[in-house]
């Protein structure tokens, strides 16, 4: 047995050894496991703090990729009205109808920003065509803002 553990021997009038206290300047042990413990909550903080930038990074990638979507599908609508009008599709058919409905609202105000074009199928091409443009112009413009703010 070592040194520090013996136990005086009976007739012994001797106290038992004390352990000797820390040489300067290595921490104790107590200290020692303060410190990783410390290390290890700073881990843990660090960790936390890339997921939620990673999970905000996602977040805001998603959701400039919608409003990116969104424009496209709009611009398609627009589009797909000018190919019906221009192509001569029937309007009393539904389909022609059903875009010619959603295609309205989504020109805003360009739907008779040139009305001095004498042809109207013409006039349906610059004007819905322009709000095509429109649209693609915006929501990329919107969809930049978006992860620019966001922090991607």
């Amino acid at each position: 047995m070592g040194e520090h553990s013996e136990k005086p021997v009976k007739g012994h009038d001797e106290a038992p050894t004390q352990a000797l206290p820390p040489v300067a300047g290595t921490p104790a042990r107590a200290e020692m496991f303060r410190e990783e413990e410390a290390l290890q909550h700073d881990a843990a903080k660090e960790q936390r703090r890339a997921n939620r930038r990673a999970t905000r990074l996602r977040i805001v990638g998603l959701l400039a990729a919608i409003v990116r979507w969104v424009g496209l599908v709009f611009a398609l609508v627009l589009a797909v009205h000018v190919i019906l009008v221009v192509g001569g599709a029937n309007p009393d058919n539904g389909i022609t109808q059903f875009i010619g409905d959603w295609a309205e609202p989504l020109a805003l105000g360009f739907g008779d920003l040139f009305t001095n074009i004498s042809d109207p199928k013409a006039q349906v091409l610059v004007n819905y065509g322009i709000a095509a443009i429109f649209w693609l112009i915006v929501s990329s413009l919107v969809a930049k803002i978006i992860r620019r703010v966001g922090g991607a």
